[in-house]
């Protein structure tokens, strides 16, 4: 596991190397530099012991501050490359876990909330990129603070060295020690994270329900809870940290310890200069930074982990949605817009029963079908599964003749303009809205697409007509207003094919008929498919279809429905009676 989330590292730096290489040798240049400094005050010391010369003093500490300021121009050179190879793994992470998501059938979303999915492409690609630019620079640092200390120290002096270094055993088995403690604990805190964001994203969308209901209180309480597991997860963390992190810099310091010991006696034996007792001081202390830090890099790559982990199980979930190797080609222009079912049949995962079963029909090209039937008769499913929106098998749906699971999604969704019954708005402009689906769309296409869904008048009493802000999901707008502007989306693209999905829920039936009577009136005539619990306007429809259980159990005119003893015949029954008992005395 752990050499398959090196591996996905390596896979993210990849199209870095370069620049990750380059950082990487500055940073060899800098301890190398680190090395001969030491190195450089022993012979100065050694020889001004022997001969004690004010020009050699200058000397030796001009060539050291020059050394040093190189140093330092080396170290921030590498921290600028390496950091930055950081921020341009965050930069591409983004891009594709935005790109994927994109690719991802809506079912998916469903299943995975928004606040965890922003958590991870924030959060955890910034966790990433934590361990990609301060993980790494430390870590190399502190490889080529051993591999280039290590043999200086020893060249000095092989007994005192060891027993410096004897202490460091202990670290690795600390750090061992506190390894799957933090991981676990990293792990907490990004789950609380995640919770806690959906929380904030949830309320944020039902401010408006919260208000009505009076549930400030009960949501103040949630948040409470929520944020209290965050913190008590976080200090849990912390706790961790702060043990582990003054322990690894005590028993780093130990080695200057025992150098401050045993190196007295060997100065006064004679087998130790004072030059060279003083590089080894000050090699044990190159030695402690890099080693105090190991505790802060083990951190950043459990956090890393975790969040590779996290960012993985995203990018590594197939689009089940998507074309086939075959796909054919289906050009707008060529599609008439003649819809078929043959033997259609879907189950959603986990359910029990199948929401569309054995579903068969017939739409000529130009027609206006209605369908209708019971709440949860399998009307939005059919929907769902005319623009590909769920996992089909082949051989059940067809446009023109040709399977839809056949067809490119991208000609096959262009064929088709879909109005869902939830009528998504962006918080951007009225106009920017209708044109959404071809934003190079201008003004006078715009307000004709408008007076064809009937909201055009409306519009023009908006504080800045077609300029107005509609505000998220368009909550400055009724619930007719809406739909309406989602229905102008939809006739803008002119799509041979349109399915309203209960998309006039919120108009009354009078605005309902005249709009699918405008449309079935226009000369360029589309296949619209109406989907609707208002009988009245589904009664103009040149056909309807009765849906109930998952199945077509009736197809004709109004009038010929109505001639039969069926289920269209009591919904046609029941919304007379309530039309009567709601109509004015």
């Amino acid at each position: 596991m752990a050499q398959s989330r090196l591996r996905t590292l390596g896979l993210y730096m990849r199209p870095h190397w370069r620049q990750a290489a380059l950082g990487i040798l500055a940073l060899f240049g800098v301890n190398a530099l680190g090395v001969s400094i030491p190195l450089l005050i022993r012979n100065g010391l050694d020889n001004l012991q022997q001969d004690f010369d004010l020009s050699q003093v200058i000397y030796y500490a001009l060539l050291i501050v020059g050394l040093a300021s190189l140093m330092w121009v080396m170290r921030m050179t590498s921290r600028v490359i390496l950091f930055g190879v950081g921020r341009q793994v965050e930069f591409d992470l983004k891009q594709r876990i935005f790109r994927h998501l994109l690719t991802l059938e809506p079912a998916y979303f469903a299943v995975n909330t928004p606040g965890d999915l922003i958590s991870r492409a924030t959060s955890d690609v910034e966790n990433v990129r934590r361990l990609l630019g301060f993980a790494v620079l430390s870590l190399a640092n502190m490889l080529f603070a051993y591999a280039l200390t290590l043999p200086a120290m020893l060249g000095i002096n092989v007994k005192l060295t060891l027993a410096a270094l004897a202490v460091y055993p202990c670290i690795l088995i600390l750090v061992q020690l506190f390894s799957t403690r933090l991981r676990a604990q990293q792990l907490a805190v990004q789950q609380e994270t995640a919770e806690l964001s959906d929380l904030i994203q949830e309320d944020m969308s039902g401010m408006a329900l919260i208000k009505i209901y009076a549930q400030e209180a009960n949501e103040r309480r949630a948040f409470s809870q929520r944020n209290q597991k965050l913190l008590s997860a976080n200090l849990k963390l912390s706790k961790s940290q702060n043990t582990l992190f003054p322990l690894l810099r005590g028993l780093a310091s130990i080695s200057q310890i025992v150098i401050l010991a045993l190196g007295v006696g060997s100065i006064a034996n004679g087998s130790l200069s004072v030059g060279n007792f003083v590089a080894l001081l000050l090699f044990a202390e190159r030695l402690v930074f890099p080693t105090a830090l190991l505790g802060f890099t083990i951190t950043a790559y459990q956090r890393g982990e975790v969040s590779i982990d996290r960012l993985e199980a995203i990018l590594s979930t197939p689009a089940k949605i998507q074309d086939t190797p075959s796909a054919i080609s289906l050009p707008r222009a060529d599609v008439r817009g003649w819809l078929s079912a043959h033997h259609l049949s879907y189950t959603y995962p986990g359910a029990e029963h199948p929401a569309l079963d054995d579903v068969s029909f017939t739409v000529e090209a130009g027609q206006t079908v209605a369908i209708v039937g019971p709440i949860g008769s399998g009307k939005s499913t059919l929907a769902n599964a005319l623009p590909r929106l769920l996992e089909l098998d082949p051989g059940q749906l067809y446009l023109d003749g040709y399977d839809i699971t056949q067809i490119r999604l991208r000609d096959l969704r262009a064929a088709i303009a879909y109005v869902p019954q939830e009528s998504f708005l962006f918080s951007t402009t009225v106009k920017n809205n209708i044109r959404y689906g071809d934003p190079i769309r201008e003004q006078p296409e715009v307000e004709a697409a408008a007076k064809q869904a009937q909201i055009h008048p409306e519009i023009l009493t908006f504080p800045q007509q077609y300029k107005t802000i509609v505000g998220e999901r368009g909550i400055t707008l009724s619930g007719g207003q809406r739909q309406r502007t989602a229905l102008s989306r939809a006739l803008l693209v002119d799509a041979p094919v349109l399915i309203l999905d209960d998309a006039l829920s919120s108009v009354d039936n009078q605005t309902a008929t005249d709009i699918l009577k405008n449309l079935s009136e226009d000369r360029a005539r589309k296949t619209v498919l109406f989907i609707s619990h208002q009988l009245s306007a589904a009664a103009a429809a040149d056909r309807i279809l009765v849906m109930d259980h998952g199945k077509i159990v009736q197809s004709g005119t109004h009038g010929e429905l109505v001639a039969q003893d069926g289920l269209y015949r009591q919904l046609w029954e029941q919304h007379v009676m309530q039309s009567e008992v709601e109509s004015p005395v």
